[in-house]
């Protein structure tokens, strides 16, 4: 069983294993730890809209909070 049919997901998932849309989408960084640098992933959420237009960007997100905070996003997105 894949992981979206595992958890039920009701959206499509992405598989990037050139790297591709990381760099399409900027969020492929040069990140340093323990005094060494190395590239990494920018935790990052896109709002897509079904035509593909990005509708909003979060950066360097943190997880407290996040999920409340695109709830919110989407349901303005809604009423509007």
């Amino acid at each position: 069983m894949n992981f979206k049919a595992k958890y039920n997901l009701p959206f499509e998932l992405l598989s990037d294993p050139t790297g591709e849309v990381l760099e399409s989408y900027g969020v492929l960084k040069e990140k340093k730890m323990y005094g060494k640098s190395a590239l990494g992933i920018e935790r990052s959420t896109f709002v897509i809209a079904p035509d593909r237009t990005i509708l909003q960007i979060y950066r360097n997100v943190k997880v407290d909070g996040h999920a409340e905070e695109i709830l919110k996003f989407l349901q303005q997105v809604e009423e509007s």
